[in-house]
């Protein structure tokens, strides 16, 4: 499945423009901060790159490719000049750029699910590292920054567009492994994989979907709760009497 995502052009066009979008929004948020030119790149690098860089590291695929593909080191480079000098104008794509960050969402988690199971790992492990590749990269940089990571901040569905693609993605890998599709099958299940991620991010921006917080609870229920000794209320005596309404003198 990566050979196949590798010889896609739509997805390699896809995958640039999200580390270029994503490089902007890591600027933004440095820039937001009031940081300098280098902490403005910085943010944007680890935001763009910050998650296959983690995928990598815990794959052993050593140097990561987040330092050693010139293609994404130079488009996070350039994203930031542009983020330097356009930021007022970069903030009025919003919806532009949360269309590309879904889309990069959905391409990150299915690429680095695939990359991990290309290495021989499980399918429970491929899916955390194709969640890591997707979400790291914003985990890092909010942690860098001193904000709420985005994941927790954005009460929209992330993380679970991200879990539910990287899912699909092992399920499809056991399907070639089975010969239960070629390579034209493979790679249209890449596709609808992605569009199946997206929808679901976008869906839940436009119409408020949010995941459920705790139950609203009024009452505490314990087992036994009627035997436990309660602690006595004394309460002191303003006469100055002891507990037998005797004076103390």
């Amino acid at each position: 499945m990566h050979v196949a995502l590798e010889s896609n052009m739509v997805f390699v066009g896809i995958e640039y423009l999200a580390i270029m979008c994503w490089g902007l929004s890591g600027g933004l948020s440095a820039i937001q901060k009031g940081y300098d030119i280098f902490s403005i790149m910085l943010c944007g690098w680890l935001t763009a790159l910050g998650g296959g860089l983690f995928r990598d590291v815990m794959l052993g695929a050593l140097p990561p490719v987040g330092i050693t593909d010139k293609g994404y080191v130079l488009t996070t480079l350039f994203s930031g000049v542009i983020v330097v000098f356009a930021h007022p104008e970069v903030k009025k794509f919003k919806w532009t750029m949360t269309v590309i960050d879904a889309l990069g969402l959905g391409l990150f988690a299915v690429n680095g699910t695939a990359k991990a199971l290309a290495y021989g790992m499980s399918g429970m492990t491929a899916v955390f590292l194709g969640m890591f590749t997707a979400l790291a990269g914003g985990l890092i940089r909010d942690i860098f920054i001193g904000d709420v990571p985005m994941i927790i901040r954005d009460k929209h569905l992330y993380a679970v567009p991200s879990f539910i693609g990287c899912l699909l993605t092992v399920l499809v890998w056991r399907g070639v492994r089975y010969g239960w599709f070629d390579m034209r099958s493979e790679m249209i299940l890449d596709v609808l994989i992605v569009i199946i991620v997206v929808t679901i991010r976008l869906l839940s921006v436009a119409f408020n979907v949010t995941m459920p917080g705790a139950m609203p609870r009024q009452h505490v229920y314990l087992p036994g709760e009627d035997k436990y000794l309660k602690r006595p209320v004394i309460h002191p005596h303003a006469s100055g009497d002891d507990e037998h309404g005797e004076s103390v003198k």
